[in-house]
């Protein structure tokens, strides 16, 4: 830093001073030298629109990714109901086999045993959910098949117990609550 001198009495003021120390004249105001831009610094140029403009564009593509992501898994779920209730048939269906009619239900092992079983079905598996139970429930001839990590939950015997009924008297006779690797944990009759 240089020292201003002050115009009265000579004497060497620092700068930041508005009056001589020792004379107390007013000191007239140094102009700063304009330092041109160089390096890494920017001059006044406004704001900077490319930036804008690019950020703008990113979050136009998140939304559109997420947008059109949740629109087709839509369109691509398989019409089972709409709840995540499925009924499997691990035998076949009736369209492979062409000698059985699909109004016929002693021909297609995997429909459910009586009228009411989807409405059942539905209902136990809001019922898992409701108590946090979460898993993928199934229909696979007369027997209800529950796949979930919670089939040692206290929680699964007393909804099962509520749901059994509703699930007998649409005619399903059997149900299996199995580990998500396929090991049967307990099956009972209902």
């Amino acid at each position: 830093m240089s020292a201003a001198v002050c115009p009265k009495c000579g004497v060497a003021v620092v700068p930041g001073y508005v009056k001589c120390p020792k004379c107390h004249t007013v000191l007239p105001v140094a102009r700063a030298a304009k330092v041109a831009a160089g390096g890494t610094a920017m001059g006044g140029q406004g704001t900077p629109v490319a930036a804008f403009v690019v950020g703008g564009a990113v979050a136009l593509g998140i939304v559109l990714f997420f947008a059109l992501r949740k629109s087709s898994s839509e369109a691509a779920a398989p019409p089972d109901g709409g709840d995540g209730v499925e009924q499997s048939d691990p035998a076949g269906s009736a369209a492979t086999d062409p000698t059985a009619t699909p109004d016929d239900p002693a021909t297609t092992p995997g429909s459910p045993a009586g009228p009411g079983s989807v409405e059942a079905i539905t209902a136990l598996d809001r019922s898992l959910k409701k108590e946090r139970l979460w898993g993928k429930v199934e229909v696979v001839g007369t027997r209800v098949e529950i796949r979930t990590t919670y089939c040692a939950d206290p929680a699964m015997t007393t909804v099962l117990d509520a749901a059994g009924a509703a699930l007998k008297e649409a005619g399903l006779t059997r149900l299996r609550c199995m580990e998500q690797s396929g090991a049967v944990v307990f099956e009972r009759d209902l």
